[in-house]
């Protein structure tokens, strides 16, 4: 059976590869540089693909990988092996064609001898990759789970956009005569031509019940304050998530009067997302990725951002997102629409990396 998968999931198995056969990840900094004084040791490798297909990875040496499927011992693998297979899933990947998915000739064959039959972790689950490290804050050996974002095709999403992340507010300014001819408005930028017919925009609601109950757990103003974000968006064409804090900071919308709390606001929001909070999946504030953020950098390094230094990490998260306008017609938002005497516009969310 022909494989395929795009850039970001081929790089997915290709961080197993590259951490089976280094044995150790270093931490990143918050501009995405090594940290060579810092690193994990890495013992184990977890891959559960289904409930009946448990695979473990364990580095005993620096030599070979022994590998256990479903609890018993099937072989090992030399780490040398693993090595020239990691510049090569590499090599490829970078090579890979396009933004959609593509195979990658002979993969098959080596996803076979470590028994994997698909290239990503299951969608539903925030965590990518399960390791066993030796800590050293501690001296502890742990087991921490980590999502994985890769640089080596197109910009990833950090917060995905879905008719669950759509924000509710009430328009003005617009008579019954205005409302079709705005709304008939189909230049490339649509939506944010749209909102400028519009003399202004109140915020309503969250229109995902289960959304907005997630972030109350972050704060009980994070509706409000990620609206207030939107509208600077779409009614000004600022996406930077660093600007788009500074611009709060200045205007304080919300009447925070305390220096820099929008900025550690916004920070939390997205160290949250990355971390384990779905739209619309009841969330219990807790960190599904346990372990952290693991990150393939455009030259092939992986590097991690460990819980332990969740500051630059947060840090990072801020100075490279940006928001960013998904399909409209597949996550019903951007016209204005009528319930009443009133006007209404839906606005979505969606993050990316820039």
């Amino acid at each position: 059976m022909k494989i395929s998968g795009n850039k970001g999931e081929w790089s997915e198995l290709y961080v197993l590869i590259r951490l089976l056969a280094d044995g150790k990840i270093y931490y990143a900094r918050e501009d995405l540089t090594v940290n060579e004084d810092c690193y994990l040791p890495i013992l184990k490798i977890f891959r559960d693909e289904t409930e009946f297909h448990h695979v473990e990875y364990h580095r005993n040496d620096n030599e070979n990988i022994e590998l256990y499927f479903n609890g018993a011992f099937i072989y090992k693998i030399s780490t040398a092996e693993l090595e020239s297979a990691a510049k090569f899933f590499y090599d490829a990947i970078i090579h890979g064609e396009g933004k959609g998915a593509f195979e990658i000739q002979g993969a098959e064959n080596f996803m076979e001898k470590l028994k994997c039959q698909k290239i990503k972790a299951d969608s539903a689950k925030n965590a990518d990759i399960t390791l066993e490290v030796h800590d050293p804050f501690i001296n502890y050996d742990r087991i921490c789970a980590f999502s994985i974002k890769s640089n080596l095709g197109n910009a990833p999403t950090l917060f995905n956009a879905s008719q669950g992340t759509n924000f509710k507010f009430e328009v003005f300014g617009v008579s019954d005569d205005e409302v079709d001819a705005i709304n008939a408005i189909s230049t490339r930028n649509k939506v944010k031509d749209r909102i400028s017919k519009i003399e202004g925009v109140n915020f309503v609601s969250v229109l995902n019940e289960i959304f907005a109950q997630n972030l109350k757990f972050i704060d009980t103003q994070m509706e409000k304050f990620i609206a207030e974000m939107l509208k600077i968006y779409y009614c000004e064409n600022v996406s930077d998530c660093a600007k788009l804090a500074k611009l709060l900071e200045q205007r304080d919308p919300l009447n925070f009067n305390v220096n820099n709390l929008y900025q550690h606001k916004l920070k939390k929001f997205l160290c949250a997302v990355a971390l384990g909070f779905k739209p619309t999946k009841i969330w219990d504030g807790m960190d599904e990725s346990n372990g952290g953020y693991i990150i393939v950098k455009e030259n092939g390094e992986v590097l991690a951002y460990h819980l332990y230094n969740r500051d630059e990490f947060e840090r990072y998260l801020l100075n490279n997102t940006k928001l960013d306008t998904a399909s409209t017609s597949r996550h019903k938002f951007g016209k204005i629409y009528v319930e009443g005497d009133k006007k209404f516009i839906n606005l979505n969310l969606q993050i990316r990396f820039k």
